[in-house]
C-alpha cells in the first residue's frame, strides 16, 4: 500500500496481528435454495457480501455432509471479504451486524473475526475497505480472465493497516453506526415502496381479461430477434451495444462499443425508440425500454420486442416485469449449464392487448409509484457516497475526531 505520514498514536499492522482466526470454507456443488428449517446449514454466496452491506439471505444449501461446521460458521462482529469472482467483486468487504445461526462462509470468501482489543469489527471492515487497502489487495489479484480473478489468504493476512487508538475506534465506530442506521432506515423505505409496486402492478394485471391475451408475435412490427453474438473488442466511437446490466441503467453510461463492420452484420437486431429490450440468456427476465437517446445494437443475450401502435411499450414493459409475466417466463426456460428462452418459444408468448386507454392507464400508475422508489435510491446513494467519503476521511487520519481528556 502506498505509504503516507501516520497520524500521532496510530500504529501500522499486519491483518494477521488484528484478528483471532482466520477462515474460509468449501465450494461444493448446492441447492440453489434459502436454508428451510433450523437443521439445515446454508453456504454463502458472494452476492452476500456487498458494498451496498450484509445480506445473510444470500445463501444456498450444501450437502448435508457439510453441515454442522462451526468452524466456518458465520457470527455477529465477523468481517467478510470477497476472495475470487470476476474483478470488481473481488475485495468487496462487509462487517456482519446481525445474522441467523448456521451460515458458512465459501471458498470463494474469507471470513475474519477480530481482536476487539486491538480493532473494533467496524473498523477492520472499513480500513479494508479503504482506497489504500483496495489497491494493495488488488496488485495481488490474479487470473486467467478478468471473470476468474482470486487472490490468495496470506495476502489479506500480510496486508498492513493503519489502526487509529482504541478511544478514536470507538469515536469513528459511533459515526459510522449513525449513518448506517440512516442507510438502514432509507432501505427500509425503499423496500416497502418496492413492495408496494409489485402489489398494485399484481392488482392491475390481475385485471386483465383472459379474452385479450393473444401471441406476443402478433402484436409486433418486426420479428422478434436477438443481437450480436460477438461483439468483439470496445471500440472508442463505435456502435453501442447492450448487454443485460445496460436494461436497468442510463442506457449510455458504460454501454460496450463494436466495430461498424460487426454492426453491419446484425441490421436486423438495430435498437430504435420505444423497442421493448427482454434479457433471455443467463439472466432471465430483465426489461428496459430503448429511449429516443438510444442508437445502437443489442448482444446474443437481449431480445428485441418491436411493438405496433396499438401498444404502449411502458405497459408491456411493466407487464413482463409483473410476478405473472416472470413466472411464465421462467416455466419457457430451457438449459441446464446456462438457462435461455428460445425466440420461437418467445413468439408464441401469450400477451395482453387491453384497451390502449388502459395500457397508458396502468403505465402512468407504475411511473409514478416508480418515481416515488427513484426518489429513494437517490437519498441512499447520497447516503451511501457521504459514508464512504467519511470512511476515507476517518480510517486515514485526514481528519481527525475529537477525543474527551479523559478517554
Amino acid at each position: 500500500m502506498s505509504e503516507s505520514p501516520i497520524p500521532m498514536g496510530w500504529r501500522k499492522s499486519p491483518v494477521r496481528d488484528l484478528i483471532e482466526r482466520k477462515f474460509t470454507g468449501p465450494s461444493p456443488t448446492c441447492d440453489e435454495r434459502p436454508v428451510a428449517n433450523d437443521e439445515e446449514w446454508g453456504l454463502l454466496k458472494t452476492t452476500a457480501v456487498t458494498w451496498d452491506g450484509w445480506n445473510e439471505f444470500a445463501h444456498k444449501v450444501p450437502p448435508s455432509r457439510y453441515w454442522g461446521n462451526e468452524s466456518i460458521e458465520v457470527h455477529p462482529g465477523d468481517v467478510l471479504i470477497t476472495k475470487a469472482g470476476p474483478r470488481h467483486r473481488v475485495g468487496v468487504v462487509v462487517h456482519v451486524q446481525s445474522t441467523r445461526p448456521h451460515i458458512m462462509v465459501s471458498g470463494k470468501m474469507v471470513g475474519l473475526r477480530p481482536k476487539r482489543s486491538a480493532v473494533l469489527p467496524q473498523i477492520l471492515a472499513g480500513l479494508l475497505s479503504t482506497k489504500a487497502a483496495q489497491e494493495y489487495l488488488n496488485t495481488r489479484t490474479t487470473g486467467m480472465a478478468e471473470s476468474q480473478t482470486n487472490f490468495a489468504d496470506e495476502a489479506l493476512l500480510t496486508a498492513e493497516l493503519t489502526v487509529p487508538t482504541m478511544p478514536e475506534q470507538c469515536k469513528i465506530a459511533e459515526i459510522l453506526d449513525t449513518i448506517d442506521d440512516q442507510i438502514a432506515s432509507s432501505k427500509k423505505i425503499r423496500s416497502k415502496l418496492r413492495l408496494e409496486n409489485v402489489g398494485v402492478l399484481d392488482q392491475l394485471v390481475r385485471a386483465l381479461p383472459p379474452a385479450e391475451f393473444v401471441s406476443l408475435s402478433d402484436l409486433c412490427t418486426a420479428d422478434i430477434c436477438y443481437g450480436i453474438v460477438q461483439s468483439g473488442a470496445f471500440v472508442p466511437g463505435g456502435v453501442p451495444v447492450l448487454a443485460i446490466r445496460d436494461l436497468q441503467g442510463d442506457f449510455e453510461t458504460g454501454v460496450h462499443r463494436t466495430s461498424r463492420s460487426i454492426d453491419a452484420q446484425y441490421n436486423r437486431s438495430r435498437v430504435t425508440p420505444g423497442d421493448v429490450l427482454l434479457s433471455i440468456k443467463g439472466t432471465i427476465g430483465r426489461v428496459g425500454v430503448a429511449p429516443d437517446t438510444y442508437d445502437g445494437n443489442i448482444s446474443r443475450e437481449i431480445a428485441r420486442i418491436r411493438l405496433s401502435s396499438r401498444m404502449d411499450p411502458h405497459f408491456a414493459c411493466n407487464y413482463l416485469l409483473s410476478r405473472e409475466a416472470q413466472g411464465r417466463l421462467d416455466l419457457a426456460v430451457v438449459g441446464t449449464t446456462r438457462a435461455e428462452i428460445s425466440i420461437h418459444v418467445l413468439k408464441k408468448f401469450s400477451f395482453p392487448s387491453p384497451d390502449f386507454q388502459y395500457q397508458r392507464k396502468v403505465a402512468q400508475i407504475m411511473s409514478e409509484l416508480q418515481e416515488r422508489e427513484g426518489s429513494e435510491r437517490i437519498v441512499l446513494a447520497k447516503l451511501q457516497a457521504v459514508r464512504r467519503g467519511l470512511l476515507e476521511d476517518l480510517l486515514s487520519g485526514r481528519v481527525r475526531v475529537p477525543i474527551e481528556a479523559d478517554s
